[in-house]
């Protein structure tokens, strides 16, 4: 299956036209004709689903779902991160970074990182700057100083092109560490849940930064 095409169910969306068999990745097949020769030919990258299934896809079971859907009814999800997640999915370029960012934001960000009058007194961390707040959580999240450090230099990408600073493509390899840091967030909060109830977002949050700040 070369592709998936999705098809869109809003009668006012033109749909995508189906990609030309000429954007295949194709290799090198060498074959043996039966009479002793050989004979060599160009053919399409295959990807074999049955081993794809075997890997990957025996870890989605329906426990896995079931855990996800609980997930969904916690607090940790009052936020709009499995929108901009799906956003993400079925975007592309410059469409799919900035939604990979949002769904970082939207997970570990809060409306007092901006606004000091949301601030819980007393506040444990004042003075500290609001991608700071948000570096501490991530970091305390997945428990490593460089996913912060990623998360500022997707940031600042991010500063760069919405508020017109010169600035070249957003490369390959920022919409990839955009792509894996946003799941690896959404995933750890999932697995957060199990841990027993959350009755406060904030305190979760507050949490976080308490335990990341010292890395960052």
């Amino acid at each position: 299956m070369p592709w998936v095409y999705t098809i869109d169910s809003d009668i006012f969306v033109r749909p995508n036209s189906p990609p030309s068999p000429d954007t295949l990745s194709c290799e090198d097949r060498v074959y043996d004709d039966g009479h002793g020769g050989t004979y060599e030919e160009e053919r399409p990258v295959e990807l074999h689903l049955e081993e794809v299934a075997k890997t990957e896809l025996t870890a989605w079971d329906q426990s896995r779902w079931a855990t996800v859907e609980q997930a969904k009814q916690s607090v940790l999800f009052e936020t709009p991160i499995p929108h901009f997640l799906v956003r993400a999915f079925l975007a592309e370029g410059v469409d799919e970074f900035l939604a990979h960012i949002t769904t970082i934001e939207a997970a570990l960000g809060l409306r007092a990182d901006y606004q000091k009058n949301f601030r819980i007194a007393p506040d444990r961390h004042k003075g500290m700057r609001a991608t700071n707040r948000m570096r501490g959580r991530v970091a305390g999240l997945l428990g490593d100083r460089r996913f912060a450090d990623q998360y500022e230099q997707l940031f600042n990408v991010r500063s760069a092109f919405l508020h017109g600073r010169a600035m070249t493509a957003i490369s390959t390899k920022e919409r990839v560490m955009a792509r894996s840091l946003a799941r690896q967030v959404v995933e750890a909060l999932i697995l957060a849940t199990l841990a027993g109830p959350i009755s406060s977002r904030e305190d979760f949050l507050d949490g976080l930064l308490d335990r990341g700040a010292p890395l960052i």
